[in-house]
């Protein structure tokens, strides 16, 4: 087992707490991200796994065992770094094999685990190589190989593909998430970009500020963030948050919005129907919009400020009483800069949040379908 537990982790940094009070548990073979702005303290939170930052409160534990207060060498880890870290002066064998040399294994054993290595990053014909007769992303295969080579219990990853271009990322994630899935080992890997995080992870484990805002599997944070941070931080583009009040309507509530008109409800906040009047921010992604002729009824009337055509769809950015919305549209639809349509927001995929603090908030049954 290598489960990784951490009990109210704090860590500090002279008065700025890099790391504030954060319990999470990571199962025994998941691939768990960290996910965040730059500062937010991901990297310190791994590195305070890894046992390379000493933390100032709390408890670390992995595979049952205390290792708050052990060294590296002795939490039976691996880590991939964002730099490569490769050894200039030793061939590709050489530095895979480094690890295990240290360790003094068997000569036969460096060899096997080795070879085992390089088969699964596909590189076993650069063996003989030094890193400068090898590509960058042939040398980040070549550091995941000499962790791998470890068969360590626990992978800790940071920001392993930011320093390869995009389509070579791409490319290396889809190996990646292969290859972890194929060795088992309980894997942490951090990064600032989501859609390696989306993509990869089993779950995301979202951080802003030192602190731990939301935990759940890919889907779960996408779809239901639970703040207004979440949902602005989460998808490309970000959860379109919009300033409403509810209103009843013949024994329905629907979300006004100023200006622009009224979004018919499958479900309302909690008491909505009760404080007509208070503000609320309406959260919905881009394609979960549809776009209609001006007038079309059950629409808001928006202005197009924007078209972006990006291939499988274009991206447009509209303009209804006076917020910003994001939507998406077939690459075909005649939507055209200037002009105003109509827009339909799916009301079972509309989330809600507190207009003052951000958090989301828990939604009464059903609400009555419009009339």
């Amino acid at each position: 087992m290598a489960d990784i537990v951490l009990e109210r982790v704090t860590k500090l940094f002279k008065q700025v707490r890099a790391v504030d009070d954060v319990s999470l548990t990571i199962k025994d073979g998941e691939f768990m991200v960290l996910l965040g702005p730059s500062g937010c303290g991901k990297t310190t939170l791994l590195r305070s796994i890894a046992g390379l930052e000493q933390i100032d409160g709390g408890r670390v534990r992995i595979g049952g065992r205390d290792v708050t207060d052990l060294p590296p060498r002795k939490r039976r880890i691996a880590m991939v770094f964002q730099s490569y870290a490769v050894f200039p002066h030793m061939t590709v064998f050489e530095n895979i094999a480094f690890g295990l040399r240290m360790g003094r294994l068997p000569k036969a054993d460096i060899n096997e685990r080795v070879e085992e290595a390089a088969g699964l990053l596909h590189i076993t014909e650069l063996l003989g190589r030094f890193p400068a007769q090898t590509s960058g992303g042939q040398r980040q295969r070549i550091a995941v190989a000499r962790a791998i080579a470890m068969k360590p219990e626990v992978l800790l990853m940071d920001e392993p593909l930011s320093n390869l271009d995009a389509l070579l990322r791409l490319e290396m994630r889809a190996e990646l998430k292969r290859l972890l899935a194929e060795i088992g080992s309980t894997t942490v890997y951090v990064t600032h970009d989501q859609v390696e995080a989306l993509s990869m992870g089993d779950r995301v484990a979202i951080m802003r500020a030192g602190e731990l805002i939301q935990v759940g599997g890919p889907l779960q944070v996408y779809d239901a963030p639970a703040d207004r941070f979440v949902g602005g931080f989460i998808g490309n583009p970000p959860m379109n948050l919009l300033r409403v009040t509810a209103a009843a309507r013949g024994g329905n509530v629907v979300a006004v919005i100023e200006g622009a008109g009224e979004v018919p409800l499958a479900s309302a906040p909690d008491g909505a129907g009760d404080r007509p009047d208070t503000p609320l921010l309406l959260g919905i992604r881009a394609e979960n919009i549809e776009v209609h002729a001006s007038g079309a009824p059950g629409t808001l009337p928006a202005e197009v400020l924007v078209v972006e055509p990006l291939g499988s769809h274009n991206l447009v950015t509209l303009q209804a009483g006076g917020q910003l919305i994001k939507a998406t549209t077939h690459p075909d639809a005649d939507v055209r800069r200037g002009a105003t349509i109509g827009l339909r927001l799916d009301p079972g995929r509309i989330r809600w949040l507190d207009a003052e603090t951000g958090s989301a908030l828990s939604v009464d049954s059903p609400a009555a379908p419009p009339a």
